[in-house]
């Protein structure tokens, strides 16, 4: 019986041996062997006795953590697309969705979609009334890519007002903080904002703040796309600090920046705002490897001081592809003018400094997110090149950060800070997430006259044990789980700047 239990112990599903290991904590590399049984991490260190059904050679590869993508859009596409190719290839084993204000429930709409929320798609596309219905219909389909969720305050906003250019009334605010509870009590990992767009600029922090305390009943996390990450930036920071502190939730900066000419330079500041904030209380950014944002065409970001390429028009489909500054020329308008026959479309804005972006990537406090957007037909290039080009292009070529802390910054770090037990390491018991690269090939493929393209490099990607992706093809079989939130705790202390809240998967 001993000796059975023994081969048993000793027999694994996966076994990948001599891989050059980071934990995803930080630590040093060290070539070990990684045995996977299950959808967890079974065994590590020198396994020369051990077997198992699938073992890979991994000797020169480098094996981490699955990414975590902390910033997306990907809230209706791991459901119509659940292949998730994008994310998948470029080694994302997570990702978090119901960012920027906007999310795919609890959402019903009758006629069209306000912006931002178009990002996500169409009127048929939100088709979940609550998020328990949203979770549901995510496991149903068993995307490729584990998926956790967020609650937009933009789509709480849809579902009681039919005027955003005012403040929500005191029954409004009732109404959705009702929607936001149930959807805590449900498993959503807490709420995001988007007050710079122009369907919820009005909702003023008396709007926010209640929302944000359900959050932190709930022991959720509250992440905001600021009011202003222009010339405002420092305002806004200190309105979102507010917010939270008072709350008493962890906050999350989305894709901080200091976008517009007249700001670059800023990112110093920005970072002594975000480390001084840090010693009172929880507080996290973060951040995508690139110099150009992208969204919707907002007429408050249009100006003659940087290159602006639209990315599709509804009205104007034909306009897809090029500079403004063209379209408006041949159209013998002014910026502005052409901008708004353009509208409903989507814009890249090139606003942002590289030293800048340097700062905010390289920070402590500073986790990857691509923000990528998988229903603009010509994306910014983050959505399939966001992870591989930090570790590529900024840790390996550039030297910006050792790659442990590249690392830490899309694993452990995205996992602690969002409340995802046992993801974002590798160590025995953790799930298997596991993304397996050749470091010297790899390389972000994806550009912005190009975008659609797979990263080089990544050999071997596992989700909750299951091989998905392999030498450049995805595999038929899938591995992502709804990712639910379960146990919940008080905001957590400063004191434990890490410390992992619960998670239960159903």
């Amino acid at each position: 019986m001993i000796a059975s239990r023994l081969e048993t112990d000793m027999h694994h599903d996966l076994l990948i041996r001599r891989a050059t290991v980071l934990d995803g904590k930080g630590s040093e590399p060290v070539v070990i062997d990684v045995a996977v049984k299950g959808d967890r991490i079974s065994a590590l260190g020198e396994l020369d006795a051990h077997t198992a059904d699938d073992v890979v050679e991994a000797h020169g590869l480098v094996l981490t953590p699955g990414f975590i993508d902390v910033h997306t859009h990907d809230d209706t596409n791991v459901i119509r697309t659940p292949e998730m190719l994008p994310k998948l290839s470029q080694g994302v084993t997570t990702v978090i969705v119901g960012n920027c204000g906007i999310s795919a429930s609890p959402v019903t709409l009758r006629d069209e979609v306000p912006d931002p929320m178009n990002l996500l798609g169409d009127v048929a596309d939100f088709a979940w009334p609550t998020f328990a219905d949203y979770a549901t219909a995510v496991d149903k389909v068993c995307p490729a890519v584990n998926v956790a969720a967020l609650i937009g305050h933009t789509s709480l906003r849809s579902q009681v007002m039919d005027d955003f250019k005012r403040p929500a009334s005191a029954e409004e605010v009732a109404g959705m903080r009702v929607a936001l509870e149930q959807a805590l009590a449900d498993g959503a990992l807490g709420l995001s904002t988007g007050l710079a767009y122009r369907n919820a600029f009005h909702a003023p922090d008396t709007e926010v703040l209640p929302l944000a305390e359900a959050v932190a009943n709930a022991g959720g996390i509250y992440t905001t796309h600021l009011r202003d990450e222009f010339a405002g930036q420092a305002a806004a920071m200190d309105e979102a600090f507010a917010t939270a502190s008072k709350a008493g939730a962890p906050l999350v900066i989305s894709h901080l920046k200091c976008a517009g000419a007249g700001n670059w330079g800023q990112a110093p500041r920005a970072l002594k705002q975000l480390e001084d904030a840090a010693q009172q209380q929880r507080v996290h950014c973060d951040c995508y490897p690139y110099t150009a944002g992208s969204s919707t065409l907002d007429l408050g970001q249009v100006t003659d001081e940087i290159a602006i390429t639209i990315t599709w028009s509804k009205p104007h489909p034909e306009q897809a592809r090029r500079a403004l500054a063209d379209i408006a020329a041949d159209w013998k308008l002014s910026l502005m003018d052409a901008a708004r026959r353009l509208q409903p479309a989507g814009a890249v804005y090139h606003n942002m400094s590289e030293d800048d972006m340097r700062l905010v990537l390289s920070h402590p406090l500073s986790m990857v997110g691509s923000d990528g957007l998988p229903n603009d037909p010509h994306p910014h290039p983050r959505l399939w090149g966001a992870f591989p080009r930090v570790l590529a292009h900024y840790s390996r070529d550039l030297e910006l950060m050792p790659l442990p802390e590249a690392v830490r910054k899309m694993t452990g770090l995205s996992a602690a800070t969002f409340g995802l037990e046992d993801r974002g390491e590798i160590r025995q018991g953790a799930f298997a997430d596991l993304v397996l690269f050749d470091l010297e090939a790899l390389e972000d493929s994806a550009t912005f006259d190009a975008p659609i393209a797979p990263a080089a490099g990544i050999v071997r990607v596992v989700v909750n044990g299951v091989t998905s992706y392999v030498d450049g093809v995805a595999r038929k079989a899938r591995g992502g789980r709804m990712l639910r939130r379960s146990q919940r705790l008080a905001a957590t202390p400063q004191t434990h700047p890490d410390r992992k809240e619960n998670t239960h998967e159903h």
